[in-house]
C-alpha cells in the first residue's frame, strides 16, 4: 500500500505551536527538519536544561525526541489527529551524546488503522554514530 504525506512540515510545526505551547517555554528547542511519508527527521537544540550531571545530555531528553519524531512521523502520514498518543516507548542508550544538538531520524514500520510502529535513531548533530535507538508504539484513536 502506498502511503502520501497528509501534512506538510509547515503545517505539523503550526500544529505543535498550537496543540503543545509547552515544548517551546524554553524556546524552539524542537525543529522539524524534514517529513516524507511513514517517516520524519527532528532536531534538538542543545539546551542546559537538558544536561545530566557527568555533561551529557539527559536520558529524558533524549527520549522526547524519540517520542516526538514518532508522533510527527504518526501525523504526517494520517493527519492532524492530536489524541494519537503512545502505547509503548522503548529505548537504549548505545553511547554518551556530546552536549550539542541532537538528530532523530523516524521510520514507520507499521501503519495501520488503529496502530502504528516505528524506531527512531538519534545521533549527536554532524556525528554518524548512533548515541539511542529507540522503537515506539502509538495508538490511533477511530
Amino acid at each position: 500500500m502506498k502511503h502520501q504525506l497528509m501534512m506538510s512540515r509547515e503545517e505539523l510545526e503550526a500544529f505543535l505551536r498550537r496543540e503543545f505551547p509547552q515544548i517551546h517555554l524554553n524556546g524552539d528547542i524542537w525543529t522539524i527538519l524534514e517529513v516524507a511519508p511513514l517517516r520524519a527527521t527532528m532536531r534538538m537544540a542543545y539546551h542546559e536544561s537538558q544536561i545530566r550531571p557527568g555533561g551529557t545530555i539527559s536520558g529524558p531528553a533524549m527520549m522526547t525526541l524519540a517520542d516526538l519524531a514518532l508522533y510527527v512521523a504518526v501525523l504526517a502520514s494520517i493527519g492532524p489527529v492530536g489524541l494519537a498518543v503512545t502505547t509503548n516507548l522503548s529505548i537504549n542508550f548505545l553511547r554518551k551524546p556530546e552536549p550539542r544538538a541532537l538528530i532523530g531520524e523516524c521510520r514507520l514500520l507499521k501503519l495501520g488503522k488503529r496502530l502504528a510502529v516505528g524506531d527512531v535513531t538519534l545521533r549527536s548533530e554532524g556525528a554518524d554514530e548512533i548515541v539511542a535507538h529507540a522503537t515506539g508504539t502509538y495508538s490511533i484513536p477511530a
